[in-house]
């Protein structure tokens, strides 16, 4: 059986951001890991992505939880930095 180390070693995400998707989606990290290396190769998959993780700094925010939205923003811009075609209205 391939591992969740496997899996990250694999994907085009990060550790981080396959535990932000699975934060989001309330599923393991394996099944993140697997619907982000999906999504990365879907069709304006990245921006959804990109859209996941605004979506929970946004519920951090609303909750009080700043330390966590911090957390979330830093996945962003890394996630940003690494796929520039993840960022909004970029075609």
């Amino acid at each position: 059986m391939i591992s969740l180390e496997d899996l990250e070693d694999m994907s085009a995400l990060s550790h981080d951001e396959i535990d932000a998707l699975a934060e989001h989606e309330n599923i393991t990290a394996y099944d993140a890991a697997l619907m982000g290396e999906y999504l990365m190769h879907a069709h304006h998959g990245p921006q959804r992505v990109n859209g996941i993780i605004c979506d929970d700094i946004r519920v951090a925010l609303h909750s009080g939880n700043a330390q966590h939205a911090h957390e979330l923003f830093a996945v962003l811009r890394g996630f940003i930095a690494e796929h520039p075609e993840a960022a909004r209205g970029v075609a």
